[in-house]
């Protein structure tokens, strides 16, 4: 048996509402779709328990009516499992991995100031990748935004002063 269909049967066995559900991309790429209320404890049981001891990228869309994530998690053998959760973009919140993967929070505040999304218990520091004078409400990789007003230069001022 493969590695992967290893991994795949023993997710299932631990996780049975994802029986059939871990999909085998390829040789050493696993992907599946978790639903929000079962990702913290499937994720926590990934990273404790089965080996997928590094976070590589969480990945943060604009799903029209929701925001959807991928966690991307790998293991030493180079196996890279993509867990994807959506929640809805009326509540905007989500939780933070940090506790899990310390590395989580630099991801976190990507998503936070491109998407808007709102981590619980991501703790303060500084945004990023965005500038601090980034007016407040503005998130360039939604869908729906419009891009920021232009404003004319005050007299005397060159433009992009």
């Amino acid at each position: 048996m493969a590695k992967e269909e290893e991994i795949s049967g023993q997710i299932a066995a631990k996780f049975p509402f994802l029986a059939g559900q871990v999909k085998i991309q390829r040789a050493r790429r696993l992907w599946a779709d978790v639903p929000a209320d079962k990702f913290m404890e499937l994720f926590s049981c990934l990273a404790r328990e089965m080996g997928f001891s590094a976070l590589c990228t969480i990945t943060g869309l604009d799903a029209g009516d929701f925001f959807a994530f991928i966690y991307h998690l790998a293991k030493d053998d180079g196996i890279v499992l993509n867990l994807k959760t959506k929640i809805p973009k009326s509540d905007g919140h989500w939780k933070s991995i940090g506790e899990i993967f310390p590395v989580g929070i630099f991801y976190e505040r990507e998503i936070a100031d491109l998407l808007g999304v709102k981590f619980d218990d991501l703790p303060p520091g500084p945004r990023y990748p965005l500038p601090d004078n980034w007016p407040e409400g503005q998130y360039p990789l939604r869908k729906d935004w419009q891009g920021l007003p232009v404003t004319a230069p005050a007299k005397g001022e060159a433009p992009g002063e």
